[in-house]
């Protein structure tokens, strides 16, 4: 049966190598994005990725009017919602501006769906809903944010959760997940930041093409095998296939899930820069500066839940998610052409 999926910000990175993966997948896909942080032309290569047409709507999902008329013209099934702010340091400035946005737009998805009795959702969480965790982290770790832009994702979650409370038919995924990068194989979609990137790899490989003069790591005196931080890295592609898996699951069941979505290991700053190294042939300079405060030494999944309940793994190896990003960056040096909206 063709499904339709609203994809809430489906025009930014990793909405739209969703967007890719549900329509290679079978699914029609409809998307909803204000284009704040990103551009028009990721729909035009959606479409002739794929063959298929994508209708856009360019709102604010945050205005329930304006999303009550996606839901009215089009025949939405489920929904998974991405959009919202996402860089952490930006959320420490301009708080109220994270809250507003962001939980405004889960709240106007919530009263959509409810008004139109569309009852399956997958939403866009993060692992900074956890507090000071050990890892691996599993899903039971004790929640707690540091920053506004883990409340609004955690504040999200409860408002989801307490939804799902009072409509017992209506099924929800709450996907935690740790650090996306990488791109499309296709080298035509990928992470297009505006700026100074605030993310390691786009900022690597910014700097692999010539422009960032080098890469600042900060802090290399953590308790780990080389001192730098140690993240655990998802390729987005694997991230995408985790949205199919998800959205399939809430299909077959009603209830909310908070469901991990990593690679169940750690990558430090210095691995991740000679795996690129590798991948691009390219030197990588840099810098190591203080450490920032709030960084911890290690953060990895316990990706077990995922692959139990799911079905799903991460499969890309951190050469390929290396390699898929200097693809990118090299066919794409200046993002979507310079495309301006």
């Amino acid at each position: 049966m063709d499904r339709t999926i609203l994809v809430t910000g489906g025009a930014g990175y990793i909405g739209s190598h969703t967007c890719v993966a549900l329509l290679e997948a079978g699914f029609s896909v409809v998307v909803a994005d204000n284009l704040m942080n990103s551009k028009r032309e990721v729909l035009t290569r959606i479409e002739s990725m794929t063959g298929k047409h994508v209708p856009f709507y360019c709102i604010d999902v945050g205005d329930p009017s304006a999303l009550n008329r996606v839901f009215s013209e089009q025949p939405i099934d489920a929904v998974i919602h991405f959009a919202g702010l996402k860089a952490v340091g930006e959320s420490v400035k301009k708080p109220t501006w994270y809250y507003r946005n962001n939980l405004d737009a889960t709240l106007s998805v919530l009263q959509c769906m409810e008004a139109h009795d569309v009852r399956v959702l997958v939403f866009s969480s993060s692992a900074t809903v956890y507090q000071n965790p050990d890892s691996p982290v599993a899903e039971t770790a004790p929640l707690g944010c540091t920053n506004p832009y883990g409340w609004t994702k955690l504040m999200s979650e409860r408002m989801i959760t307490d939804f799902v409370t009072a409509h017992p038919d209506f099924s929800a995924i709450n996907l935690r997940y740790f650090n996306p990068i990488g791109a499309h194989p296709s080298g035509k979609i990928g992470e297009d930041p505006n700026g100074i990137p605030n993310n390691l790899l786009p900022y690597i490989s910014k700097v692999s093409v010539g422009k960032l003069e080098r890469l600042h790591v900060f802090g290399n005196d953590y308790d780990t095998p080389d001192g730098t931080g140690v993240r655990d890295y998802i390729h987005v592609m694997d991230l995408a296939e985790g949205h199919i898996a998800a959205l399939e699951y809430a299909f077959r069941k009603t209830g909310v899930e908070a469901i991990n979505l990593g690679t169940g290991r750690g990558f430090s700053v210095l691995e991740i820069v000679n795996a690129y190294e590798k991948a691009s042939g390219v030197k990588i300079p840099y810098v190591i500066d203080p450490r920032r405060a709030g960084d911890i030494a290690t953060l990895y999944a316990d990706a077990n839940k995922a692959k139990t309940i799911l079905g799903w793994e991460s499969k890309y190896s951190i050469f390929d998610m290396c390699a898929s990003t200097y693809h990118w960056q090299t066919q794409n040096p200046n993002g979507y052409d310079g495309v301006e909206e």
